[in-house]
C-alpha cells in the first residue's frame, strides 16, 4: 500500500528547515517529514559562529536601525518589505527559540550579552558559547523536531522534485540503502542550504552542494542573485575543509587585521565584501597567501570564545600571543530560489527558506548574523501560509521581480526582475578554448581516462575559486565557463543516481548559472566585484532571474 502523502516534507536540517518543521508539527499538527542527507544535526547551521542579529529591546528606533544597516549592506538590491519582515519578526523568533531551550550567553546580571559585528552600527548580536551559536540553535531545534515530526529520513539524498500538473508533489530520493524511492507530500519546503562547496576554500561543510537550488533549476523554478556569493574575510588559513571560521565577533571586540609588516590596512568593521577585497588586494600586493588577525589584546579569550580557542589550540596557535593567519573563504550564498514574503516559490506546492532561498533580505551582500535570523523568520512564515491554505506565490517581496508589482504600495521600493536565459549546456568538443577565451587553455580533465566525481569536483572548485571568486572579469569568467562545460561533459556517462555524481552535477549546474549571471552583471556591486567594471551602475539595480 502506498503511504498517504505528508502534509509537509522539509528538505534540510538547518535552522530554516527545523524551525519550519517544529512549527508545522508542533503548532499546527501537520503531518510533517524531514529529509536530510546527513544526520539531523549535521547541517551548515552548526558551523555558524557569530550569532543572531535582532533588536531585542523592541524599541522602534533600534528596529529601524537594524533595517537601515541591512539595506546598506545589500548595496541597493534588498527588498524593503522582506527586510522589514526580518527585523520586525526577528526578536519574537529569538524569544521562541529561547523558550525551546536554546541557551544564549548572558552577563552576571542575567541579561543577554550583545556583540557588534561588521556592518552593524550598534551591538545587537546574541550568541552562545562565545562563538558556538549555530550549534546551540541546532541542538534546541533537533530535540524539538525529534519529538514532533512524523517521519525522519536521515542519510537520504534528494535527487529531484516530483512534478504533476505543474505542481510539486514530493521528491525522488536515494535512501540509506542506495535505493531510489519516492516521498510524496502536499507541500515541499526546500531548506537545503547553500553551495559553499563550489569553491576550493570554504567555511561550509561537505554537504553544502546546493542541491535544492539545482533541483529547482532543473524544474524551471525562478532563481535569482546567484552572482552574489559572500566570502568571509577571516577564515583561519589552515589545510582543513571546512576552514575554521574566526568569527566577526573577534573584530567586534577589538581584534585587528595586519599585513606582513604589522600595519593595519582596513577598517575591520566594514561589511564583509569590503574587508574580503581589502585582504585579497593586500595578499596580491605582498604576494602572500594570508594576512594576520591580531587578537592578542582581547581579554579572557578562552572564556569568551571557547570554540574558536579550541580550534586554534588544535592548530598549534595561542591567540593570546600569536597573530592568527587568515584569508577569505566562501561562506554564504546570497541568492537562490525566489520566494514571496511567505516562502512560496514560482511553482505551486513548492516553498523555500533560508540560504537556499532568495527572499530579498540580503540583496548583493548579507549583513553579518542575518542568516540564522532569516531561517528563523521565513521558515515559520512558510508554515503559517501553508496552514492558512495558501498554495502558490503572491506578488510580494522578491517574488515581485518575477510576477510584477501588482501588490506593492510603493513600486520604488521593489527591485525589477530581468530575465537571464538559462545557460545552454554544450560539450567540450562544441566549445573550444579559443572560442571561449581567445587564448589556449589546458583543461585538467580533458586527457584523463580515469576521471572520478571527486577529481571533477576538485577541478570545478579550483576554477571557481581562481576565476569566479572574490574578484572576476569577463576573461576569468569565460575561463571558468570552459571548465564547467568540460565537467558536465565528463559527468554525462556517469550514473546520475550515484550520490557523489549527483552532488557534482548539482554544483556544476549552479556554477554555470552563477557564471552566466556574473557575466551579465557588468558592474561591481556588493559581493560581485568585476575587475573590468569596477564601478556601481545604478541602471543595473535589478535582479537577474533564471526560470519562471
Amino acid at each position: 500500500m502506498t503511504p498517504a502523502p505528508l502534509d509537509l516534507l522539509v528538505l534540510g536540517s538547518g535552522v530554516a528547515g527545523l524551525s519550519a518543521a517544529v512549527r508545522a508539527a508542533g503548532t499546527h499538527g501537520l503531518r510533517t517529514g524531514v529529509i536530510t542527507k546527513g544526520g539531523l544535526d549535521l547541517a551548515t547551521t552548526r558551523w555558524a559562529q557569530g550569532g543572531v542579529a535582532a533588536a531585542l529591546s523592541g524599541n522602534v528606533e533600534e528596529i529601524d536601525l537594524h533595517l537601515a544597516d541591512t539595506l546598506a549592506a545589500g548595496a541597493g538590491l534588498c527588498d524593503f518589505d522582506a527586510v522589514r519582515v526580518l527585523v520586525d519578526e526577528g526578536p519574537r523568533r529569538v524569544e521562541e527559540l529561547i523558550a525551546l531551550g536554546a541557551e544564549f550567553d548572558r552577563d552576571e546580571r542575567g541579561n543577554l550579552e550583545l556583540a557588534r559585528e561588521g556592518g552593524h552600527s550598534v551591538a545587537r548580536v546574541v550568541h552562545a558559547g562565545g562563538a558556538a551559536t549555530g550549534a546551540e540553535i541546532e541542538r534546541a531545534l533537533v530535540a524539538a523536531v525529534r519529538r514532533t515530526a512524523a517521519v525522519l529520513h536521515e542519510h537520504t539524498f534528494a535527487l529531484d522534485l516530483m512534478i504533476e500538473d505543474g505542481c510539486c508533489v514530493g521528491v525522488q530520493a536515494i535512501d540509506p540503502n542506495g535505493q531510489v524511492t519516492q516521498v510524496r507530500a502536499r507541500n515541499v519546503l526546500l531548506a537545503t542550504g547553500g553551495a559553499g562547496q563550489l569553491f576550493a576554500i570554504t567555511t561550509n561543510p561537505s554537504v553544502a552542494t546546493g542541491d535544492g537550488v539545482a533541483m529547482a533549476l532543473r524544474a524551471g523554478v525562478a532563481i535569482a542573485d546567484l552572482e552574489f556569493f559572500q566570502f568571509h574575510p577571516t577564515a583561519l588559513y589552515h589545510p582543513g575543509i571546512p576552514r575554521p571560521l574566526l568569527s566577526e565577533a573577534l573584530r567586534g571586540h577589538g581584534a585587528l587585521l595586519r599585513d606582513s609588516s604589522g600595519e593595519r590596512f582596513v577598517d575591520e568593521m566594514l561589511p564583509r565584501d569590503v574587508v574580503s577585497r581589502a585582504i585579497l588586494a593586500e595578499m596580491l600586493e605582498q604576494q602572500t597567501d594570508h594576512v594576520w588577525l591580531d587578537a592578542t589584546g582581547l581579554d579572557h579569550f578562552a572564556e569568551r570564545f571557547p570554540t574558536i580557542y579550541s580550534d586554534l589550540v588544535a592548530s598549534g596557535l595561542d591567540p593570546m600571543t600569536d597573530w592568527l593567519p587568515v584569508a577569505p573563504a566562501a561562506h554564504h550564498q546570497c541568492g537562490g530560489i525566489v520566494t514571496d514574503l511567505f516562502g512560496a516559490t514560482s511553482m505551486p506546492g513548492l516553498w523555500a527558506a533560508g540560504e537556499t532561498a532568495c527572499s530579498g533580505v540580503h540583496g548583493a551582500n548579507r549583513l553579518a548574523s542575518n542568516s540564522l535570523l532569516e531561517g528563523m523568520v521565513f521558515g515559520p512564515r512558510a508554515i503559517e501560509s501553508i496552514a492558512s491554505g495558501a498554495f502558490g506565490p503572491s506578488a510580494t517581496g522578491a517574488m515581485r521581480s518575477v510576477l510584477g508589482f501588482a501588490e506593492s504600495d510603493d513600486p520604488t521600493l521593489s527591485i525589477l526582475g530581468v530575465a537571464l536565459p538559462l545557460p545552454q549546456t554544450s560539450t567540450a568538443e562544441e566549445t573550444s578554448p579559443a572560442d571561449v577565451t581567445g587564448t589556449p587553455v589546458t583543461n585538467p580533465h580533458a586527457a584523463s581516462s580515469s576521471v572520478t566525481p571527486q577529481s571533477l569536483k576538485r577541478g570545478l572548485q579550483q576554477a571557481m575559486s581562481t576565476d569566479a571568486g572574490v574578484q572576476r572579469s569577463a576573461e576569468t569568467l569565460h575561463r571558468a565557463a570552459l571548465v564547467i562545460t568540460q565537467v558536465m561533459a565528463d559527468l554525462a556517462p556517469m550514473d546520475p543516481q550515484e550520490v557523489a555524481v549527483a552532488e557534482v552535477q548539482n554544483l556544476a549546474q549552479i556554477a554555470q548559472t552563477l557564471v552566466a549571471a556574473a557575466l551579465a552583471r557588468t558592474e561591481s556591486r556588493g559581493t560581485h566585484s568585476r575587475l573590468d567594471y569596477p564601478g556601481l551602475d545604478p541602471a543595473q539595480a535589478h535582479r537577474l532571474v533564471v526560470g519562471s
